[in-house]
């Protein structure tokens, strides 16, 4: 720890409103938590977030969702007026029953594709000591304080934004809100299309837990595809409205990234928006990427706050 004296002239009504406005970084220097006001941005990204795997991914899933929700509504919803057109595009009702099941494997593919990546990507970094939980979507009481405090900052009780790591409380909703809604579509669309096997996995043993289903006369494995044909249909209709009016607005719509964030397609996120909604993780890339520690130590002499930050010697130890 220094022993210099040296003072640094912070601002004092930022220093009220906000302990931390300020964060050191070793090398760098004091960096503001609004400084992504200042900073240059490529709309098609400047910084690391996803993977070629992780992008590849995406597009599949996206993709086969579209299919799926285009040849699978129209079905579900064949009396309405829309529903023959729609289905006319993928050339009948039977084309567009094989186009939904080659779509829903494509889809069951992607999701495989991810476990093998999340679990040998994890093995990797964890042999080469890199592994750090905080950069991967494993929930933490910190996301619950980051909503907490993101909710004071929108009613204006907070100057400025919660710092917070590479995936946010947003993504790490919309991640498990999918993984959920995969499993429901895919466990219900494989006993719909399967139903011997189904009978066989769900024997009519089970029906002992649902004692009503016998009373009834009915057997398990009917009762059960019955259940699936509901589940199958009121989570597409679910997932459809989360992903439109949920995912796409909080991803493409808001301000500031109006009218498409380009990190689906480039894997890179844009400074403004990592600095802004990533603190902790654009910390972490100034520490492993020199051309941005470069980047940001230009940037602060250029709108000199080494001039007016003033924080002893003490404070940044």
């Amino acid at each position: 720890m220094s022993n210099s004296s040296e003072a640094i002239a912070v601002p004092t009504e930022k220093r009220a409103a906000e302990d931390d406005y300020f964060t050191y970084v070793e090398g760098v220097g004091n960096i503001p938590r609004d400084i992504y006001k200042h900073v240059a941005s490529n709309p098609t990204g400047d910084l690391p977030r996803y993977s070629v795997h992780i992008v590849i991914q995406h597009l599949l899933v996206i993709l086969t969702f579209l299919v799926l929700a285009g040849t699978g509504l129209p079905l579900l919803f064949s009396d309405l007026f829309w529903a023959p057109y729609v289905i006319s595009i993928f050339g009948g009702a039977d084309i567009a029953r094989i186009v939904h099941r080659i779509a829903a494997y494509t889809m069951m593919f992607a999701c495989a594709y991810h476990i093998v990546t999340i679990i040998f990507g994890t093995i990797r970094q964890m042999i080469s000591r890199k592994f750090d939980y905080k950069r991967t979507m494993i929930p933490r009481i910190k996301d619950l304080l980051d909503i907490i405090h993101d909710i004071r900052y929108f009613l204006g009780f907070s100057p400025y934004r919660p710092k917070m790591e590479k995936f946010m409380y947003k993504q790490k909703l919309h991640y498990f809100a999918i993984i959920w809604g995969n499993c429901i579509l895919i466990i219900a669309g494989l006993a719909l299309l399967y139903p011997d096997t189904m009978a066989r996995a769900f024997p009519e043993t089970l029906a002992k837990f649902l004692p009503q289903i016998a009373e009834k006369g009915a057997s398990f494995p009917a009762f059960f595809q019955e259940f699936a044909r509901l589940m199958h249909a009121d989570e597409a209709v679910m997932a459809l409205i989360v992903v439109a009016f949920w995912h796409w607005t909080n991803v493409h719509i808001v301000p500031g990234r109006f009218p498409l964030q380009w990190a689906f397609l480039t894997g890179k996120i844009t400074r403004e928006h990592q600095i802004e909604e990533h603190f902790i993780e654009y910390l972490n890339n100034l520490k492993e990427i020199p051309e941005e520690k470069e980047y940001m130590k230009m940037l602060l002499k250029e709108k000199g706050f080494e001039k007016t930050l003033k924080v002893s010697a003490s404070e940044l130890s």
